[in-house]
């Protein structure tokens, strides 16, 4: 079956936020790990935490991803925000350890006129300081659309900063459909070839989560706007040949889109179909 669900609110807990995926269909789901535009998080409840565990269980809700703020900058040039970056990642890594065998997802960064090559080398380094062995949750590296000078909007640029990595067993890359069209792959148009591109860059056993959105600027606009789904330039048929390629088959697949839980419902309900 696949995997699919949306993005929820964590303000009401674990449980709550799992009966909200069970009662849209959905059966993963993705959560800030703290407020988006923040750094406060709110405390882990362990009973909450014991009781989610064995509601997902019996409702077959599989893997679940955590996302970072989007405050975060590990590329930054100014010190003082690179070490928020890593104390807020290191954080939520041994609050993650309350789920185990989850996801963590992050914005690569922007380099901020430093140039590419010491943007990657500034997140390989924070992730060399906050990646535990032993540790029981996947790092992710978000597929960006290429803003400004955002790291991560080509395949070499992450699988340079994978190659970095000194636990490379514990990271990994979520895809984020709009992002990538933005940032010129033709997701829309040649699905295969991307994930043939990704699979000789990265190696598609890297890839472990996906962002399901639309989008709505063209390819290569490196924009990142995400959109309803079927209501922008992807459109609803590149969508759902996207969540049933047979190469995706068993990833999260994750909906970022402009909507309330009614209109995930209605999404999810209709990637489910075939295209």
């Amino acid at each position: 079956m696949i995997k699919i669900g949306c993005h929820l609110s964590s303000s009401k807990g674990f449980l709550h936020m799992g009966k909200e995926a069970a009662s849209i269909g959905a059966n993963t789901f993705q959560f800030f790990t703290r407020n988006p535009r923040g750094s406060k998080a709110k405390a882990i409840d362990p009973e909450d935490v014991k009781a989610y565990l064995e509601f997902a269980k019996g409702q077959g809700i599989g893997e679940i991803v955590a996302h970072a703020p989007y405050t975060l900058n590990p590329c930054s040039a100014k010190e003082k925000t690179r070490e928020f970056a890593l104390q807020t990642m290191r954080d939520d890594l041994e609050r993650m350890e309350y789920l185990p065998g989850n996801y963590y997802n992050f914005h690569p960064g922007s380099h901020v006129g430093q140039g590419i090559e010491k943007g990657i080398s500034l997140i390989a380094q924070t992730l060399n300081e906050i990646l535990t062995p032993g540790q029981r949750t996947t790092v992710l590296l978000e597929t960006m659309a290429g803003k400004g000078s955002e790291v991560g909007s080509r395949f070499e640029e992450l699988e340079r900063i994978l190659e970095l990595v000194e636990c490379p067993e514990l990271v990994g890359v979520c895809l984020d459909t709009c992002h990538v069209y933005d940032a010129g792959y033709d997701i829309a148009g040649d699905l295969e070839g991307v994930l043939n591109t990704f699979d000789r860059v990265i190696g598609l056993e890297k890839l472990k989560a996906v962002h399901v959105n639309d989008t709505k600027n063209p390819m290569g606009s490196h924009k990142d706007r995400h959109e309803k789904i079927g209501e922008g330039f992807l459109g609803l048929e590149a969508l759902r040949r996207t969540v049933h390629h047979p190469k995706l088959c068993g990833l999260p697949f994750c909906l970022e889109t402009p909507n309330e839980l009614a209109g995930y419902e209605a999404e999810i309900r209709l990637l489910r179909q075939k295209a």
